[in-house]
């Protein structure tokens, strides 16, 4: 077996302070040359306001911000939307958290800002104060209308049965067919990055773990490389090759449930209840390895730790009982008319909207932060998984093979691990900005850290939902109404993680 290492050579990586009017341009050019914007992030530096854009590629692992500093007084950057749709709400969300005015965005309108905020209050402004109180009188949330002959809107949400977030939905129909669904969220914006401010390094963990609890492992390492980026330091090969296996743990235990909820959505029970029990057999497994079944606690700056490793043994009882679970599914006419041609995203809406993990992949785009950014070396059998159909049979599919392929890749990098407890020491109260970048169970996760002698001074999440919930709404077109729940759980993303 070949030893795993670190990934090699280090990422690619340059700051470019410069002139907002040059901002286009140059993001034209990075955007021509491959790089897709992954954060924007905006800053509060007290005597002026300041945006940074983080463009990334890979393989080889290349990352670039460009940097360009404001007058707090009248704070504006010149829109990027005509460049990027990912581009034009990272916008809109400056807009809404900091107040800052992207000139010539073609639909400039609240997107993190609910009407009941107060209009003129951006709370990561850093004399934002307390919040204030609501508006009582706030007028409806301005949906664009669809109107022609028979059109009616069916309104659901933002409170719905069980234990689903709060999201609402609006479909514009004709019959059974939308025409149009326009999906608002932020009904759980708990305010994330500005609970990281001020925060010792040690203890952003905790907060990490919990911006969407089905990705604690996740979110936590996409916090940890930055930090460790910031701060330069070494992490040992054994933990990065800890962290892979808790990574790659947590995406076969969410891809398991959701074969399992896809087939619940059309009627078949019976290979739902064999999925829950999988699950449960996989947060059990996870809790004997890392001491919790959400995985939290294994992952921490500069090192990482586990009780033990899953065995060749449960691994193989795994990748059996899924096999089983997915011929169960697949030899079901019933499940496989109603996932064969529901809910087509194309390549190009996918890669126009910036779509990412499972949802971009089985609309034929290999993308995949584990082969573009990589922290370890993940050997030669890592290969992403895609698919070209674009529908729901599509992204089962793809989460179908990724766990075949992520229960692979735990046993070959278990083998390479020395260590059950490896660390590079106290990171220290040293400063610096860096960035994570990972490839989590639903797609890529960035966190960028400023850091000011140990203390996060901010940290700026881009959970990949963010970026593929517009999908959503565009692989709906055409679809039947009685189809929506199956087309959402297909796409499956965080309402926690968009939210923050």
């Amino acid at each position: 077996m070949t030893p795993h290492r670190l990934a090699d050579p280090a990422p690619q990586r340059t700051s470019e302070l410069i002139a907002t009017g040059d901002l286009p341009t140059r993001a034209r050019e990075l955007l021509h040359a491959g790089f897709r914007l992954a954060l924007v992030a905006g800053h509060d530096d007290g005597h002026a306001l300041r945006v940074v854009y983080a463009f990334c590629a890979g393989p080889p692992d290349r990352r670039v911000e460009l940097q360009v500093r404001l007058d707090p007084a009248h704070p504006a950057v010149p829109s990027l939307a005509a460049l990027s749709f990912p581009a034009s709400r990272f916008e809109r969300e400056l807009a809404d958290l900091f107040g800052i005015e992207p000139v010539g965005h073609p639909f400039l309108r609240p997107l993190v800002r609910h009407q009941h905020w107060p209009p003129h209050w951006h709370p990561m402004r850093g004399d934002a104060g307390p919040t204030p109180p609501m508006l009582i009188d706030a007028e409806p949330f301005p949906f664009v209308p669809v109107e022609g002959p028979g059109v009616y809107e069916i309104p659901v949400g933002p409170v719905h049965a069980g234990l689903i977030e709060p999201g609402h939905f609006r479909f514009s129909v004709v019959g059974e067919t939308i025409l149009k669904m326009k999906a608002r969220l932020w009904f759980v914006h708990r305010g994330i990055e500005r609970l990281f401010e001020g925060r010792a390094v040690a203890d952003g963990v905790v907060l990490a773990e919990r911006i969407s609890g089905d990705t604690a492992a996740g979110h936590t390492l996409a916090y940890c490389l930055a930090v460790e980026d910031a701060l330069c330091v070494e992490t040992p090969t054994d933990a990065q090759l800890l962290r892979a296996i808790v990574v790659e743990l947590e995406r076969i235990t969410n891809h398991v449930a959701d074969l399992g909820a896809l087939c619940n959505d059309v009627g078949f029970g019976v290979a739902h209840a064999r999925a829950l029990t999988l699950r449960e057999r996989l947060l059990r497994l996870a809790g004997e390895v890392t001491g919790h079944r959400l995985l939290r606690g294994a992952i921490r700056p500069g090192a990482a730790t586990v009780r033990r490793l899953p065995t060749e043994a449960e691994l193989a009882e795994v990748g059996g009982l899924v096999d089983e679970l997915v011929e169960l599914a697949t030899s079901n006419t019933v499940v496989m008319d109603r996932f064969t041609g529901t809910a087509l995203l194309s390549s190009d809406d996918a890669r126009t909207i910036g779509a990412l993990g499972v949802v971009a992949r089985a609309s034929g785009l290999p993308v995949d932060a584990r082969v573009a950014h990589p922290f370890v070396d993940f050997g030669p059998g890592l290969v992403p998984i895609v698919e070209e159909g674009g529908d729901v049979l599509a992204r089962f599919s793809v989460r179908a093979g990724e766990v075949a392929a992520s229960l692979r890749l735990v046993a070959e990098l278990g083998g390479s691990v020395r260590s059950l407890d490896a660390s590079a020491g106290d990171v220290g109260r040293r400063s610096g900005s860096g960035m994570g970048i990972v490839e989590a169970w639903r797609g890529t996760i960035v966190h960028r850290v400023e850091i000011d002698a140990g203390h996060v001074v901010r940290c700026k999440v881009v959970d990949p939902s963010f970026l593929t919930w517009p999908a959503l709404s565009v692989a709906l077109a055409d679809t039947i109404v009685p189809d929506f729940p199956l087309a959402n759980k297909s796409f499956n993303l965080s309402y926690a993680g968009n939210d923050l």
